[in-house]
């Protein structure tokens, strides 16, 4: 999935084949990168006589710069707050090759960046990062620790506490013991 190798889109220029994009193998030179960003982290245009190394907006800085100005691409920073249309919008007017996310949430709510993600799969637009079901799996770290256990992938011991419960330590858990 171009998704899961962005790394090797951008650091050599070439597109891997995916299911959602249709672009197969092409060689392109100069790609448009769409960075989606919290509305309130979005760089200013002109950073000089800011420390960037402190500026709460850092990390949205370092990524932009990296892709335009290290690997030559075209860039387009987009701040989201609540409303996806802007990302349609953007879609549309910009037509990027991929949309490098870094939306940790959506409206504030963080269990929400997952339909940001959906939504960038509905745009067929590429993306970076995990994809929905992933971010959905993760969130659920009783299930995802009982799919890897499935699996056979070796994981600690762990016991799931219902809310407002007292809670019983399962025999097989011995202390120390971490609470999450």
């Amino acid at each position: 999935r171009i998704a899961n190798r962005a790394g090797s889109l951008f650091g050599r220029a070439r597109l891997y084949p995916t299911r959602s994009c249709g672009i197969i193998g092409a060689d392109v030179r100069k790609l448009r990168v769409l960075v989606l960003m919290h509305d309130y982290l979005v760089p200013p245009d002109d950073v000089s006589g800011v420390n960037t190394t402190t500026a709460e907006w850092r990390t949205e800085y370092d990524v932009l710069s990296t892709i335009r100005d290290e690997l030559g691409h075209e860039v387009r920073a987009l701040g989201v707050k609540d409303d996806l249309g802007v990302i349609r919008q953007a879609n549309e007017d910009f037509k990027p090759h991929i949309a490098f996310n870094l939306m940790e949430a959506f409206h504030e709510v963080g269990t929400f960046d997952q339909n940001v993600v959906s939504y960038l799969e509905l745009l067929r637009l590429p993306y970076t990062g995990c994809h929905p079901r992933g971010m959905f799996l993760a969130r659920d770290k009783a299930l995802s620790k009982k799919l890897l256990h499935y699996h056979r992938i070796p994981i600690p011991e762990f016991a799931v506490v219902t809310r407002g419960r007292k809670p019983k330590l399962p025999k097989r858990l011995t202390f120390p013991v971490i609470v999450k």
